[in-house]
């Protein structure tokens, strides 16, 4: 074990706080996530040029849109972290699923939230699926950086024990400096793959529908699955056959669905 370890810098988690009513950063970050993402959304739908002669969501429809996606994730993170990571609880307790200040969150059961209310949305206004899925996917790793700061500023979700000089202590994570694996994620997850799907979405990938969303898929899982090699697993699950954590293993099918759909994509002609 190292001599010296990095103390966690200990922020409240409740950002604000007027009389009962506590605001927490993990909420702020769902905010900041989301509005900024929205204000992105708007501009990318404007460009005509990124899109070439894809029929794709307006700018006014991006207004409306926000408010399916921010539902989609909220019951699908909470209804996919159930059923993913702590069934047997609720299972014992039903009603403690209701309790959403309490935190557990699952990016996979959000992220097919997000894809439900993104298909019903477009049915709903008759836009086309893929493109919508698009737009999506090329502003949602702002909202996955600001989670993965959120959960570094909780404390929780944190790495494995290390002994690289940068280990850091956690207050729920025993004596041991661990891995600020949180920052590791909100690195690759939020910094780098913004930065894919936008490099992506500027050079003329949404003239072939489901390229960005393939593309977002596919890198998110392998920025997860390499996040997991150093992200201590749930308490509750620990490592499943093979070394593989939860988190790996529903990366797997989101790798495989994201590169088939890369290869469809790419394989159909460019809208001019």
């Amino acid at each position: 074990m190292p001599l010296f370890a990095i103390a966690f810098p200990m922020i409240d988690p409740v950002a604000v706080q007027i009389g009962p009513l506590a605001i927490r950063w993990y909420a702020l970050a769902y905010i900041a996530g989301l509005l900024i993402g929205w204000w992105l959304a708007k501009r990318i739908a404007a460009r005509d040029a990124y899109w070439g002669a894809t029929p794709h969501p307006k700018p006014l429809d991006v207004d409306d849109l926000i408010v399916w996606v921010a539902f989609g994730v909220i019951l699908g993170g909470r209804i996919g972290y159930v059923l993913f990571y702590d069934f047997a609880l609720y299972v014992e307790e039903p009603l403690e699923a209701l309790k959403l200040w309490r935190g557990g969150m699952s990016f996979h059961g959000g992220l097919l939230g997000a894809a439900l209310a993104l298909a019903l949305f477009a049915r709903s206004r008759k836009l086309p699926v893929l493109p919508t899925f698009d737009l999506a996917a090329a502003v949602t790793p702002i909202g996955l950086f600001f989670g993965r700061i959120a959960n570094f500023i909780n404390g929780e979700l944190y790495g494995r024990a290390t002994d690289v000089s940068w280990g850091m202590v956690f207050p729920d994570g025993g004596p041991e400096p661990r891995h600020p694996s949180q920052l590791y994620q909100a690195a690759l997850e939020g910094v780098c793959l913004f930065l894919l799907v936008q490099i992506l979405a500027r050079s003329g990938a949404l003239k072939r529908p489901g390229l960005v969303t393939g593309a977002f898929a596919a890198g998110y899982a392998v920025a997860r699955i390499i996040g997991e090699e150093f992200r201590q697993p749930d308490a509750q699950i620990g490592f499943l056959a093979g070394g593989l954590t939860m988190g790996m293993l529903l990366s797997i099918p989101m790798l495989l669905a994201g590169l088939a759909l890369v290869v469809y994509a790419a394989r159909r002609p460019a809208a001019a």
